[in-house]
Order: structure tokens, then C-alpha cells, then sequence
């Protein structure tokens, strides 16, 4: 089986090594000249909306999916006339603009910050009267790691930031006093089985995901699961999707979603019985799931800017090393490591141990 992918960066790289095992071969479509994914299968350089590119993609292969959720949503919509596609465009479209992704979460009964649609200062303005600050003010399309979001403290800092963020459609979304970020990332197949890794608790730094620990028998597990089932069923999504969580006063208000395979569920590569990448191809392939199952205390810590040396890394007990063959650039993700144990107190010791090593 060839699957065609949308995007060659370390998520569809990932993928194909995750597929080359089951048999199957990959052709991607990125338009740039180095992008991280062609060294595990064929390149085709071209934009997202170039159409000839995109047919010659369809009459190479059996199915197609995506990395990232920048893609347009017309570009699977197209696709699909010619090859299978999954996740399918109108999730992508749901799941890629905010306001249609947080207006969903509500008409499905998923607690979410309250919000408002802005397409103007004017809008801002009432918005902000409305829901209070502090409050965080995002672009709804676009956007990530930090990027194309402003958080609003006081009235001095609602004065022209419509025009700060590029006067584009934007969300106001109220603050959620949180007391922590977690992520479900969770697998349907074209036959609607579903399977949910364990809860994982996140640590972001200027936006960017820096750490994700793999929880064990979280209270919250079975609720957040419940949420995500909504989601799936509604989308009559296939594939990989991730949920994130705020934690609020032992219960759970919806971030967002992510309709691909997503940086919180790299432990599993190392971590589960099967990994999110694997999943993801079983699903959209049609076989069955593998188990989301943890082995171990697992973690993943993401190398941002650079990656430590690879001696020093590897010499690490139980960790395991992913670079991703990107250049070295301030604030890109370039690698990250998976890191294991038998309990969650040596886990922590060797996280310690792997940050130390981290010069940002």
C-alpha cells in the first residue's frame, strides 16, 4: 500500500517509519526543498493548492492523509474526489478554524472558555465588555507553538491589537484559571472502533510544548474520554486525533483539537504497545487498532532550537533519541526524546538528567 501525505515535516517522517514495518510506502507533497519527511519516500514539491500536483498525489496512491492542520481544507476536498482521504475535509474544516472548532465543543456539551468571534476593533471592544480580562486573544485559522495569539491583561493592551494580529478573523477567549494542561490522543478507524492513550500531562514554554508525561490511572481519564467520543462520532472522524485539556477544579474545559497525529503522543513511539503513528495508519488503512496500552512510566521531552549531543543523549538510561534531520533554528521542534522507567520517581530523576543537557 502507498499512502500519500500532505506536508513533510517530522510528523509525516514519523509516519513513515512507523508504515515502512507494515509494508507500506509513502510519497509526500511539501513545497519545501528541505523537507524532513522526503528522506522516507518519494517528494513532490509543490504548493498545497497546486492541483496538477495534487492529481498526479491522487493516481500514485491508495490513500492520502495529512500532517498538519495548515493544509486548506479544500485541498482534501479536492483529493477526495480521486482517492480516500482521512481525517476527512469537513473535519479539517471544523477542526482548523477556532471558532467553528469551539462552537462545536459547545453544541456538544463540552465545557470550553467562553468566547467570541472578532472581525474588527469594534468587535474586540464589546468582546472584551462582554467576557472580561485577562483573556487571550487568537487568530482562528493558523497559529501554533505560541504564534498568532496575544493575551490581553489590561484595557491598554486591547487598544489596536485587531490591527496587531493582522486585522484576520480572530477568537477572544476568556482566561481559564487552570491548574494544568493535559492532552488525550485518541484513534478511530473507518469501521468507528475507538481507542484512547492514557491522559498526559503537558508543560509549555512560550507557547512551545517542552515536556509530556504519560499519566497513570488519572481521575479525569474516563470524562475526558467522553469528550473526545463526542467529537469522533460527530466528525465521523478516522484517524489520529488529540484533545487538549485545561484542568479546572477537578474537571476539564476543551482547548482545542488537533486532527492529526500530535507532539503530546510522541512517548508513544517507545511508550504504548502501539504507537500514535502506527494508529493513525491502521485506521486510515482500514486494519484494526493496535493496543494504546502504556509499557512502562514513559515521558517525552522535546528538543527546541537544537538537539544535545548525541552522545550524551544516547548514554542516557532507557532514553531514546529522534531527530528529526531539520536544521538547527531558534524555536523550531528539531528532535525530542523518549525516556522510560519502571516507576514514576526514576522517571523523574531521568528527565532531570535529559533537561540538563538542554542549553536553549
Amino acid at each position: 500500500m502507498k499512502i500519500g501525505v500532505i506536508g513533510g515535516g517530522q510528523l509525516g517522517r514519523m509516519l513513515a517509519l512507523a508504515g515502512t514495518p507494515l509494508g507500506m510506502n509513502f510519497a509526500f507533497l511539501d513545497p519545501a526543498p528541505d523537507a524532513c519527511a522526503a528522506a522516507l519516500g518519494e517528494h513532490l514539491r509543490a504548493d498545497y493548492g497546486d492541483q496538477d500536483h495534487l492529481r498526479q498525489l491522487a493516481d500514485e496512491v491508495d490513500l492520502v492523509t495529512f500532517e498538519f492542520e495548515s493544509v486548506p481544507a479544500e485541498t482534501v476536498a479536492f483529493l477526495s474526489q480521486f482517492v480516500p482521504v482521512y481525517p476527512s475535509a469537513e473535519a479539517l474544516r471544523i477542526a482548523r478554524d477556532r471558532l467553528f472548532e469551539k462552537s462545536m465543543f459547545r453544541d456538544l456539551g463540552i465545557p470550553t472558555p467562553a468566547f467570541a468571534d472578532v472581525l474588527s476593533q469594534a468587535d474586540l471592544d464589546a468582546a472584551v465588555a462582554r467576557i472580561g480580562l485577562p483573556a487571550v486573544l487568537k487568530t482562528r485559522t493558523l497559529g501554533y507553538d505560541g504564534k498568532g495569539q496575544k493575551v490581553l491583561r489590561q484595557l491598554e493592551d486591547v487598544t489596536g491589537a485587531f490591527a496587531e494580529l493582522g486585522s484576520v478573523p480572530l477568537l477572544l477567549e476568556g482566561f481559564v484559571p487552570f491548574t494544568g494542561e493535559v492532552s488525550l490522543v485518541t484513534v478511530r478507524g473507518r469501521d468507528g472502533e475507538v481507542a484512547c492513550y492514557p491522559l498526559v500531562h503537558n508543560t509549555h514554554e512560550s507557547g512551545i510544548l517542552r515536556l509530556s508525561v504519560a499519566s497513570s490511572n488519572h481521575p479525569l481519564q474516563a470524562l475526558a474520554e467522553d469528550y473526545a467520543r463526542r467529537v469522533l462520532e460527530q466528525l465521523d472522524y478516522v484517524g489520529v486525533l488529540a484533545f487538549e485539556f485545561f484542568e479546572v477544579e477537578g474537571g476539564l474545559k476543551a482547548n482545542e483539537i488537533a486532527p492529526r497525529v500530535h507532539n503530546s503522543g510522541h512517548w508513544t513511539i517507545e511508550g504504548a504497545e502501539c504507537s500514535q503513528f502506527e494508529n493513525h495508519l491502521r485506521a486510515v488503512a482500514g486494519l484494526p487498532l493496535g493496543s494504546t496500552a502504556k509499557v512502562g512510566e514513559s515521558a517525552m521531552v522535546n528538543f527546541i532550537g537544537s538537539v544535545p549531543p548525541v552522545a550524551a543523549v544516547t548514554a542516557l538510561e532507557d532514553c531514546h533519541l529522534h531527530h528529526y534531520g531539520k536544521a538547527f533554528k531558534a524555536g523550531r521542534k528539531v528532535g525530542h526524546a523518549t525516556l522510560r522507567s519502571a516507576d514514576a520517581a526514576t522517571l523523574q530523576t531521568r528527565i532531570a538528567a535529559l533537561e540538563a543537557l538542554i542549553q536553549d
